[in-house]
């Protein structure tokens, strides 16, 4: 009896040990990702302010929205650069016409966002069928957005159907108190990402940015593979059970989840990295991720409407309600149909099969979805 006790006690302690771990390894999980997007705006936010600077047309801006973003890793920057240059005139002096050019600006920021958690899915490519989940768990962010885009684009640019709610909605709020909310997750991993980003620039190199990154990734890799065996090995059973009992149980749940944890985090990148472990262990449906990606996405664009009531001007406020009604526009349109619904789900799963047969194939995919595409339409367009 005795030395069931003990081996009872010696497992509980392992246990112990492997969520430490687990606590552990997600912090630096969590540095990477910050690392990433401060690797990215050091090498692109100049460009990409410059890109914002330059739009003419609905068509050009949207791209724009795209390749800034995934220049700088953040749909919150591109959506407070604009907010910032709408405040200052850039788009004209009418707030109504401003608003109008900044929302296909805002449109290209949602799907230049989703590029981080499928940069987070290669993390798991060595490893085929924890690839083939992690890749379709995040590409399935990608296509809702592609999809919603393409439904609403049209109508805003024919219509103005969100730059003109977002006016009224503007109208009831002006005046405003703002109110500020700080994320934990930042503020906790911040000191590191800083205390990397010094290291690489107190090094005498050409371009520290690139090594930063570089160093994020190596991290990203290492903190992705032990995250995951050391979540499989946890009892993965329960943890199904819990997720499919209480988190993900329903639909709404699992959409209100995400938007309580990207408003906690104030970072859809961060919200949407956090599930592909998960997915890659098998833990989450890609079923399960989908309603929560899209929680996210409304999630992301509260800390935007929360700065913005301290300005008290129309325009800005403006801004970020066009930003939150797009994203509840997208989920009005896609999610009640069936057949609509099922589409990004199908197209990711299909994707994600195919990137397994060549992995050179998610690479091509983020380099031309994320870059080529965008700055060669830029390219022809203007």
């Amino acid at each position: 009896m005795d030395g069931l006790t003990s081996k009872s006690a010696q497992k509980q302690w392992l246990n112990w040990l492997k969520a430490a771990a687990v606590v552990a390894v997600l912090y630096i999980f969590l540095v990477s990702i910050g690392m990433i997007g401060t690797a990215f705006k050091g090498m692109g936010k100049e460009m990409a302010t410059a890109l914002l600077h330059s739009t003419a047309g609905p068509v050009i801006g949207l791209v724009i929205g795209i390749l800034a973003t995934s220049l700088i890793q953040s749909s919150s920057t591109t959506t407070s650069l604009v907010v910032g240059m709408v405040a200052a005139g850039t788009f004209g002096a009418d707030p109504k016409i401003a608003v109008a050019a900044a929302v296909p600006i805002i449109m290209g920021a949602n799907i230049g966002t989703s590029i981080t958690n499928t940069i987070v899915s290669l993390g798991h490519i060595t490893h085929k069928q924890e690839f083939q989940r992690a890749f379709a768990a995040s590409i399935v962010h990608d296509f809702f957005n592609f999809i919603a885009v393409l439904l609403l684009f049209p109508l805003e640019v024919y219509t103005g159907v969100i730059s003109k709610s977002a006016n009224i909605l503007t109208n009831l709020f002006v005046g405003a108190d703002s109110i500020t909310f700080k994320s934990p997750i930042k503020a906790a991993t911040k000191p590191v990402v800083h205390l990397m980003e010094n290291v690489t620039a107190a090094q005498n190199i050409i371009n520290p940015n690139v090594v930063l990154a570089i160093l994020a990734v190596l991290l990203l890799f290492f903190s992705l593979r032990s995250l995951t065996r050391l979540i499989r090995s946890l009892v993965i059973t329960r943890l199904e059970n819990f997720f499919d009992t209480h988190i993900f149980k329903t639909d709404i749940r699992a959409l209100l989840f995400g938007v309580a944890i990207t408003i906690l985090v104030q970072s859809s990148s961060i919200t949407t990295s956090l599930v592909i472990p998960l997915a890659g262990a098998g833990i989450l449906t890609l079923r399960q991720i989908f309603p929560y990606t899209l929680g996210s996405n409304i999630g992301t664009t509260f800390t935007a409407l929360l700065a913005s009531l301290a300005t008290g001007t129309h325009a800005p406020l403006a801004v970020a309600f066009a930003h939150l009604l797009f994203n509840i526009f997208g989920i009005g349109i896609i999610w009640p149909i069936p057949a609509i619904r099922r589409v990004p789900i199908k197209v990711a799963k299909w994707f994600a099969a195919v990137t397994v047969k060549n992995r050179i194939f998610p690479f091509v995919y983020v380099v031309v979805a994320f870059f080529i595409l965008p700055l060669t339409l830029i390219v022809i367009l203007r």
